[in-house]
């Protein structure tokens, strides 16, 4: 009785937190558009923190509650959920086209993200200290690193919008979206704020009570559980970009998101609390995280049409996702 009760507690904290990050970014660009900020830019920066908002939320409530390890296994589990799932459900719904700008710099970037990860939770191997973890100094860097990224982004959007579907879909959104009264735009704003506080609390609390029960670690669970949990946003918003047959917006969205998970996400987490990575299965989560970036980056240039991941390759990436949440529980 008290697993089912903590995986109900588990999906109404997913339900109420994806619920709290879509009025937040709802009011938050309606109160943006009234301070005359152009459609585009809401669009690649208030909706961008919005579907990361879960992620972001989770985050700062285990790391203020010292569960650094969901922390860790949230990032690093949403940016593999991201790509192996997300991107591989998309292209075998409708093959994914990839955008030079993307196969050149974004990507890249998110590789990059996951290769200072990599450094950085590396102390004992590189600096010869007693323990891995990424420090407050490490987070200020990431957050460095995340703010040369939200400056490209807005830059490259602003000077070649028309060459950017990505950027284009956003505008199109936000054009589109209503405008509200000032007073439920503060109360949408205010309500996502709560959803998002409570909806994280019942999800770190139900999936830790999960791991307590079923033997599994607080890592793990983060890694699985609750980076899939977080993940929401980006799938439902992929996948129906792929059914509309704009599967492109999906690269866009992933990538995005990655990147943000890592320099922003993370790098605010550490800022909050140290985050030690002790997990037995710390390597192979950051190797993942790289691998997912290196993998999409091969599939840009392999196969039969070059900057396209096909079905065949979409398949690919989920048995890959499946055969590495299979070595996680083997390791219980």
């Amino acid at each position: 009785m008290e697993l089912l009760w903590n995986i109900l507690l588990i999906a109404i904290g997913v339900g109420i937190t994806v619920i709290g990050s879509t009025i937040l970014v709802d009011g938050a660009s309606d109160v943006a558009k009234k301070f005359g900020i152009p459609d585009l830019i809401i669009g690649l920066t208030v909706v961008a923190f919005g579907t990361s908002s879960p992620e972001l939320a989770v985050n700062i409530n285990a790391s203020l509650a010292g569960d650094t390890a969901i922390a860790i296994g949230n990032c690093l589990g949403s940016n593999i959920f991201n790509v192996f799932i997300i991107l591989g459900i998309s292209a075998v719904v409708y093959p994914i086209s990839i955008q030079s700008n993307s196969v050149w710099i974004e990507v890249p970037l998110s590789l990059l993200a996951a290769l200072m990860v990599g450094v950085c939770a590396n102390d004992i191997y590189f600096d010869g200290y007693a323990k891995n973890e990424l420090t407050r100094t490490d987070g200020l860097a990431f957050m460095g690193f995340f703010a040369v990224f939200m400056y490209y982004t807005v830059y490259t959007s602003k000077t070649a919008p028309a060459n950017d579907q990505f950027a284009q879909e956003m505008e199109t959104e936000m054009k589109n979206q209503p405008s509200m009264p000032a007073w439920k735009s503060m109360a949408f704003i205010v309500g996502g704020l709560v959803c998002l506080y409570f909806g994280s609390e019942w999800l770190v609390e139900g999936s830790k009570a999960i791991a307590k029960v079923a033997g599994l670690s607080d890592a793990i669970i983060g890694l699985t559980i609750v980076a899939a949990g977080t993940s929401v946003p980006e799938l439902a918003t992929s996948i129906t970009a792929a059914l509309k047959k704009n599967s492109d917006i999906a690269i866009g969205n992933v990538v995005g998101s990655n990147i943000f998970n890592i320099f922003f996400i993370l790098g605010t987490s550490a800022m909050i609390n140290p985050l030690p990575f002790v997990s037995a299965t710390a390597t192979i989560d950051i190797l993942m995280t790289i691998f997912s970036s290196v993998i999409v980056f091969l599939f840009a240039f392999t196969g039969r049409n070059r900057n396209v991941i096909s079905r065949i390759e979409g398949i690919v990436l989920i048995s890959i996702y499946l055969v590495y949440v299979g070595y996680l529980i083997s390791q219980v």
